[in-house]
């Protein structure tokens, strides 16, 4: 099975609560361009599942809409994001190959503990980890890509 992790877009450095944070303008247009090119991959993604932290859920939104699929909050995402948390949402996933959308630094984590790679996930970057074993979960980083590349291809 395929995973594929997305960092959120750029968000507000200040908001009322972190958890309020939303996308900047920027962010929002940076993350159209990415859903864009990522409609066009043909990447087999059924369902994107997010943090509920508002500039996740926003994330979520534009790149569901963009791939014509459900968009799934689920709390595992949130800050504390753990191998047990993919477990959890891959078990309870019957769309596809998942599209996760959270945050730093636990994105990073469980792909390095899956993978053995020691990666950072920059602001609206990609990944693709294909599990190779389910017990305990492990797989192969297949590719990282940074947020500029996206710029790039628009």
């Amino acid at each position: 099975m395929r995973v594929y992790f997305l960092r959120h877009g750029i968000a507000e450095e200040r908001a009322e609560s972190d958890h309020a944070r939303r996308l900047t303008a920027g962010g929002v247009t940076r993350m159209r361009t990415t859903a864009r090119i990522m409609a066009s991959l043909g990447m087999g993604i059924g369902a994107v599942y997010t943090s509920p932290r508002v500039r996740c859920q926003q994330t979520a939104d534009i790149v569901a809409s963009a791939l014509g699929v459900p968009c799934i909050t689920r709390d595992e995402l949130n800050f504390g994001f753990d191998v047990d948390g993919l477990q959890a949402v891959r078990h309870d996933n019957a769309h596809g190959h998942p599209l996760l959308v959270g945050h730093e630094p636990t994105f990073s984590t469980v792909i390095g503990e899956l993978t053995g790679a020691d990666i950072l996930m920059k602001k609206g970057g990609l990944a693709r980890v294909d599990l190779t074993r389910d017990d305990p979960p492990t797989g192969v980083l297949v590719w990282l890509i940074a947020p500029k590349v996206f710029t790039a291809l628009s």
